[in-house]
């Protein structure tokens, strides 16, 4: 499968945290070739390359799971309160429509409603929207129907109703879960293109779950796989069509984005440089940011004194329902990964 398609792929599938399996299935099938695939109750991933011998372990990381939503009560009259998994952005849920999963595995349209402009208040229109004031629709009349023919229930988890497009053209995705399924492609492609390279170092992979509800998963790939030092792939916020061009850190194909700085890490300076370096060496491009807020699983890696840097690839609208990003950046964010690793050694990593 071609990485344009394998991206597509993992795009589309449905995977809101806690309810990862059908990336996993994909996960594992790319995996095949490799040594000791693990797959834990969180549904994390874990695989390795034949060649590892014992040398200082790289672990790759990047999150499986997408921001969704969860069925919380069915009304009397059909429509169903929701929670959401991971944080959205909540201005934009009204009028999106959703697959929510029933218990028979199958697919339900349905969509986040609101009240109509002409039932509100003038206090209700002057209100900020939130989930509290949302409910899901599936087009059922009462909550027998809901139940009975629908075979919805309570924790039924949705996932944006969007299927992956790309403009060969302008090289441009436009689809859902990117954030973090281009991180998990990139990761994949990583692994695939070290697969026969003679290294200093070895290489684990870990694909974690559920890390947009508190980076749960990567929590167990860390204690199991040990590493010396890591690097997380992860599908950051584009900053480049609201940003003064002064403050633009993460445009689209200007290359990943390493982060400095968020608000639950400090991006360990050393391995920071030596990557950045090495991106200008080689001319892969190359993004820096400081940000005010966000965070990775870099949050709960590096905590367990494992220098690590965050590779990211530009996603506009993330935490939405639609997000477009670049093969260009994609690239750029595969060929620095494989240049950290092919370039490391235990000396290098020792000095971070």
């Amino acid at each position: 499968m071609s990485k344009v398609e394998l991206i597509k792929e993992l795009s589309n599938a449905f995977g809101p945290s806690g309810f990862e399996d059908e990336v996993c299935e994909i996960v594992k099938r790319e995996l095949k070739d490799f040594e000791n695939i693990e797959e834990d109750t969180l549904r994390n991933i874990r695989c390795e390359l034949k060649q590892n011998s014992g040398k200082y372990k790289i672990m790759l990381d990047s999150h499986i799971d997408e921001v969704g939503i969860i069925v919380q009560a069915i009304k009397q009259n059909g429509t169903m309160n929701f929670l959401t998994l991971g944080r959205w952005a909540e201005t934009s849920l009204p009028s999106s429509k959703f697959n929510i999963k029933n218990i028979d595995g199958d697919l339900i349209e349905s969509v986040v409603a609101i009240k109509p402009p002409h039932f509100m208040s003038v206090e209700e229109k002057s209100n900020t929207l939130t989930i509290s004031n949302m409910v899901l629709d599936c087009g059922a009349l009462n909550d027998k129907e809901v139940k009975d023919y629908y075979k919805l229930k309570i924790a039924s988890p949705g996932v944006p109703a969007v299927k992956c497009v790309y403009d060969e053209k302008k090289q441009t995705f436009l689809g859902k879960a990117f954030d973090c399924r281009i991180g998990v492609a990139a990761e994949i492609e990583v692994m695939k293109r070290l697969q026969n390279k003679k290294l200093n170092v070895d290489v684990s992979a870990a694909f974690s779950s559920q890390e947009e509800v508190g980076h749960r998963g990567v929590y167990n790939n860390v204690e199991k796989i040990q590493p010396k030092i890591a690097i997380c792939f992860e599908g950051c916020p584009a900053d480049d069509t609201f940003m003064e061009p002064y403050m633009i850190q993460s445009a689209l194909n200007k290359g990943s984005m390493l982060r400095n700085f968020d608000v639950t890490m400090i991006t360990n300076p050393r391995f920071q440089k030596y990557s950045i370096d090495l991106a200008n060496k080689l001319n892969i491009p190359v993004q820096e940011s400081v940000r005010s807020g966000g965070g990775t699983d870099g949050a709960a890696i590096h905590l367990k004194d494992i220098p690590t840097i965050v590779i990211g690839i530009p996603v506009r609208y993330i935490h939405s329902s639609h997000g477009f990003t670049t093969l260009h950046d994609f690239d750029a964010a595969v060929d620095l990964a494989v240049a950290i690793c092919e370039n490391i050694t235990e000396e290098i990593i020792d000095s971070f």
